[in-house]
């Protein structure tokens, strides 16, 4: 896969799981990368990996729910490397557990925040920018349950679905400026976000993946880096799942 050297990348979420493994391998290739996250001590951590590596990278905190800190982290892009012409839309949280009948609207609200408007703000002000250069690239992280359904998790399939056509939309309206907007499903994978579950349900979880396990981060991340680069260069308003063979069932 050919360098990213020249290029400045953002990637949102990027403490850990997904959004870590996509920071180090695009600063591996030579990306100026911006690392946000709600946890700056977790983002400077990855940035200070990347450095000692060989490569360029800076942190930030984002709180993606917010639409200033979207603005201001493209900002923080631009001032810190002079442009901004890749993006990760990563960060996003598992959700309540439970029937809509009895599901919290405070819960449902965090979780569209969080998964959905959040998507939607990186998306405002990244693509304003690269509208203004003439070309980029951006890769929205959506789930296997942004093409399936799950019993109580009705928020969480709601946003991840939402995302899917955000991401279409997105590739429509900008596909004239020589931008590519695509998105990612990954299945279940092995990161924070499942770290304190029981072995009982991280069993069940191997069984619904006919690849016999669950995924790693830097199998998404490679899905996604191939998506930001030149090699990708026909491919917009695309989704691929990465999910072991989940949705094949």
């Amino acid at each position: 896969m050919s360098s990213f050297a020249g290029k400045v990348a953002l990637v949102t979420g990027g403490a850990s799981g997904i959004g870590a493994a996509v920071s180090r391998e695009l600063g591996a290739k030579g990306a100026c990368v911006v690392v946000t996250d709600i946890n700056l001590d977790g983002a400077q951590g990855v940035v200070d990996e990347i450095i000692a590596a060989g490569g360029t990278a800076a942190a930030l905190r984002q709180d993606i729910a917010v639409e200033a800190d979207s603005k201001a982290a493209v900002e923080f892009a631009v001032a810190t490397y002079g442009q901004l012409d890749l993006a990760v839309n990563n960060a996003g949280i598992g959700g309540g557990i439970a029937p809509i009948a009895q599901a919290s609207t405070d819960d449902w609200r965090r979780t569209i925040d969080i998964n959905l408007n959040g998507v939607f703000y990186g998306l405002r002000y990244q693509l304003e920018h690269m509208m203004t250069r003439g070309s980029g690239s951006v890769v929205n992280v959506s789930s296997i349950l942004g093409t399936n359904g799950q019993a109580n998790s009705a928020a969480y399939v709601s946003a991840k679905h939402a995302v899917v056509g955000l991401t279409k939309t997105a590739a429509l309206e900008v596909s004239p400026h020589g931008i590519r907007v695509n998105a990612v499903g990954p299945g279940y994978i092995n990161t924070p976000l499942l770290e304190n579950a029981p072995q009982e349900m991280l069993d069940g979880l191997v069984g619904l993946h006919p690849a016999g396990r669950l995924g790693n981060a830097e199998e998404v991340a490679a899905i996604i880096v191939f998506l930001l680069s030149d090699e990708a260069s026909f491919v917009t308003g695309s989704y691929h799942l990465v999910d072991g063979g989940y949705s094949a069932r």
